[in-house]
């Protein structure tokens, strides 16, 4: 078992990363909170694995814990959804002393991170990420949020966990998908921060097993990878915890990624997969307005081709995602902004590229031509 100790602005809190963690659960929340009634927030995928485990490590430890199953989906990222959280709190007797448990992929744990932010002013908040890519990113930093219709994540709030509990035994029941799009945000790690995670994760694309996985779940490199990507967002959120200026780096691919998402209406893409297609555009982007070279893009391109994104849906059409684009949270003034690669593991702020250019690669990624 691994810890790693971040410290933001707001708290310091520790991430456990290893195997066998689910069972494990109680004893190492009992270490930081009270015992107290907690609600465990999961959905209909990961319940019927590792619901019933997680309770009974809770119950173990002293703890009394309620557990809400959702759909699934970003769908359920919503006020109503946040709602329906907030109803069974209430009626289970939650108070200030009581604790949210998110057990589950990227969008339980924004969704079950906001209900804490928000729940009698705020109420302390779990993190056991079942998915490679809420271990890697989504379950660190203390971004929770919810949907609007009109765009990703512009309801929410900066709210640090108590702790992150990672059990890298779930990924033995994730989607070969699913997976894949955990990878996407490794990939963006290597781009943004660090040539050689980029370059070891080349060298295992180049090699990738029979199932088209990178890395299978007993690699011992998984956990490396996962632990190097953990420090590396701990290093950018622990020196600016509220996004005003260095954590923005974090959004490569996002600008477009998020765009795909909005325009989809969220039911087409996996957050990982919108996000790998928002790279390659942004890549692309960056090549138009010679900032990068067309051999870095290249490389890119290719190690995201590998993940198997899915070409644009029937339907999806370029108003759509133009529209959507300019609901982006990131925007300043009225003006889009971009985080864009200047080379492998640097990026670097641009702030209103040329409408042409982020139009042209819109109808290139439409045409099917980045992927």
């Amino acid at each position: 078992m691994l810890k790693i100790r971040l410290k933001t602005e707001q708290k310091g809190y520790p991430v456990y990363l290893g195997r066998g963690m689910i069972d494990k659960i109680g004893s190492l929340i009992s270490q930081y909170l009270p015992a107290s009634s907690m609600l465990v927030v999961s959905d209909r995928n990961v319940s019927p694995h590792y619901g019933e485990r997680c309770l009974e490590s809770l119950r173990s430890a002293g703890f009394k814990p309620y557990l809400e199953v959702l759909d699934g989906g970003e769908k359920d990222k919503s006020l109503t959804t946040a709602l329906t959280l907030y109803t069974r709190a209430l009626q289970e007797g939650l108070d200030r002393h009581s604790a949210i448990v998110a057990l589950g992929g990227g969008v339980t744990g924004d969704l079950a991170g906001f209900v804490a932010a928000t729940y009698l002013r705020g109420v302390p908040f779990v993190q056991v990420p079942t998915t490679l890519l809420g271990m890697v990113d989504s379950s660190i930093g203390g971004k929770v949020a919810v949907n609007h219709p009109l765009g990703k994540n512009l309801i929410g709030a900066f709210y640090q966990p108590e702790l992150v509990v990672s059990d890298l035994d779930t990924l033995n029941t994730l989607p070969m998908r699913e997976f894949n799009a955990g990878l996407a945000e490794l990939i963006k790690y290597g781009v943004i921060w660090d040539k050689k995670l980029f370059k070891r994760l080349e060298f295992f694309g180049a090699k990738a097993s029979s199932r088209g996985l990178f890395l299978e779940v007993d690699n011992p490199w998984l956990l490396k990878c996962i632990a190097r990507a953990v420090l590396i967002k701990g290093e950018i959120v622990c020196s600016d915890e509220r996004e005003k200026n260095l954590r923005r780096v974090l959004n490569f691919g996002h600008t477009y990624g998020h765009a795909l998402e909005a325009a989809a209406g969220y039911e087409y893409y996996l957050h990982g997969e919108a996000v790998a297609c928002g790279m390659a555009m942004a890549a692309r982007l960056a090549v138009l307005l010679k900032i990068l070279d067309q051999a870095s893009e290249l490389r890119i391109r290719a190690l995201l081709t590998q993940l198997k994104p899915p070409s644009p849906p029937q339907g999806l059409n370029y108003d759509t995602i133009i529209e959507a684009l300019y609901f982006d949270k990131k925007k300043e003034l009225g003006e889009l902004n971009f985080v864009l690669p200047t080379a492998l593991g640097r990026v670097q702020i641009y702030k209103a590229p040329p409408s042409r250019f982020v139009e042209q690669v819109v109808e290139e990624y439409l045409r099917d031509e980045l992927l």
